[in-house]
């Protein structure tokens, strides 16, 4: 027994000093209960409970980290990809990607400046393509970021129709890939009778404005469209392109209109350009000079010229011709006569002719206007005398040439030039206009 009882005192001894205090503790502990359980004549109901609480208080001192490791030293933490599935640990590795929808003053670099993007490789993605800094509103970003935070690639959807895609290259630049979807084109026949403008009743026949455009466009040099007149007809063949179940664009293949019993034609042939029943050019050609014989340039188109009248610089919108009182002014091209003025004024007495929609001349100083507002005149009539009326220091003509509202250099303005279809492609063009025609039907 004393054997029994040195040997626990040497195993006592080898604990730790903590140890010894716990189990000492739990000893005196149990002999107490022990003592205090007989002068207890009724029953305990949480001696048990308290016993078990000691107990487990005790084994976790003995089995915890404090016993065996320094307080210093913290415990790693468990292997957390080991109880991953297979996929998941495959997608964790994979690069990091983003998806933006751009919204109204975001940028390039505020949209991936957010996301930790380094500015260098915004400037090098904007250096693979400037319209990067133009984003509008709704159009996507998608983007992924390799291990190391760079941007590897991105992808620029600007419409359904286009996405820009860019890839990051090993010298950190990067390179661009236009990626365009085609639609499908289908021809379709829509025709209607006017009541009110022409643009409301296209626009009830299901024509878009883009397309009412296009129309007028074609036959602005046989027809001015506000002149038309209620139950005047009309037809057209439009290729209109559909894309994810909307139409992405439409292209006029042939239009007929007949007002006052008379039918006018424009066909599209494989150029562009529109031509009538018998492959003739629609857009009339314009004299280069307003005067049969060529004169002497006085003064050059010049939009910063210095006026000779006033000393200040003010444009010179046109070219003037030193040409003697009394020669005879003919009109560049086919048109109708938008302004006759007799009485005078800073231009003196002066004609302007409207050619179509997009062109416009005009005539000044003149001596004697010989046509009046709303007259339909041809290429190379007479239209008037030049003179020296109005703000002029010597006789002249001064001509102008407006295109879409703007005036250019009538000397070196590209004008249109009266064209038809000779050859093979005439023969193309006929077989063409043959299978519309049928179809334009009121």
């Amino acid at each position: 027994m004393q054997q029994i009882a040195r040997s626990v005192a040497l195993a006592l001894n080898t604990l730790p000093k903590r140890h010894r205090f716990m189990l000492g503790s739990l000893t005196a502990m149990t002999l107490a209960v022990a003592i205090w359980q007989p002068l207890i004549n009724h029953h305990d109901e949480n001696k048990e409970t308290l016993v078990r609480k000691i107990e487990l208080e005790a084994s976790q001192h003995l089995s915890g980290t404090d016993a065996s490791e320094p307080d210093d030293q913290t415990t790693p933490l468990p292997d957390e990809d080991q109880n991953l599935p297979a996929d998941q640990k495959e997608a964790e590795g994979t690069q990091d990607a983003k998806e933006y929808t751009v919204a109204s003053g975001d940028t390039l670099s505020s949209v991936l400046n957010q996301y930790g993007i380094d500015l260098s490789n915004i400037n090098a993605l904007v250096g693979s393509d400037g319209a990067l800094r133009n984003l509008n509103v709704g159009q996507s970003l998608n983007w992924q970021v390799n291990a190391e935070g760079e941007l590897e690639t991105l992808d620029w959807e600007i419409s359904r129709r286009e996405t820009r895609h860019y890839t990051r290259r090993p010298n950190g630049t990067y390179s661009m890939e236009r990626q365009l979807q085609q639609g499908e084109w289908q021809d379709h026949t829509l025709a209607g009778t006017v009541k009110g403008s022409f643009a409301s009743s296209a626009q009830q026949a299901g024509l878009s404005a883009g397309e009412i455009a296009s129309v007028i466009k074609a036959l602005q040099w046989q027809m001015d469209f506000r002149k038309l007149r209620s139950g005047d007809q009309f037809s057209t063949i439009f290729s209109r392109e559909v894309l994810a179940g909307k139409r992405m664009q439409s292209q006029l293949q042939a239009v007929r209109v007949r007002s006052g019993g008379k039918d006018y034609y424009a066909f599209r042939a494989e150029d562009g350009k529109f031509y009538d029943q018998n492959a003739s050019g629609l857009a009339k050609g314009f004299l280069r000079y307003p005067t049969a014989k060529t004169y002497r340039v006085s003064s050059n188109f010049n939009p910063r010229r210095l006026n000779p009248v006033t000393g200040r610089i003010t444009p010179h919108r046109g070219v003037d011709f030193a040409v003697p009182i009394g020669t005879p002014v003919l009109a560049t091209g086919d048109g109708e006569v938008v302004v006759a003025n007799a009485k005078g004024g800073a231009a003196g007495k002066y004609v302007a002719i409207r050619h179509g929609r997009q062109y416009m001349t005009r005539y000044m100083h003149l001596s004697r206007v010989m046509v009046k507002p709303g007259q339909k005149v041809k290429r190379g009539d007479r239209i008037a005398l030049s003179g020296n009326t109005g703000r002029s220091t010597g006789p002249h003509l001064h001509f102008e040439i407006w295109i879409n509202n703007q005036a250019v250099n009538p000397l070196t303005a590209k004008l249109p030039r009266m064209e038809g279809l000779t050859g093979k492609d005439r023969k193309t063009y006929l077989a063409q206009v043959k299978a519309w025609q049928s179809q334009l039907t009121f």
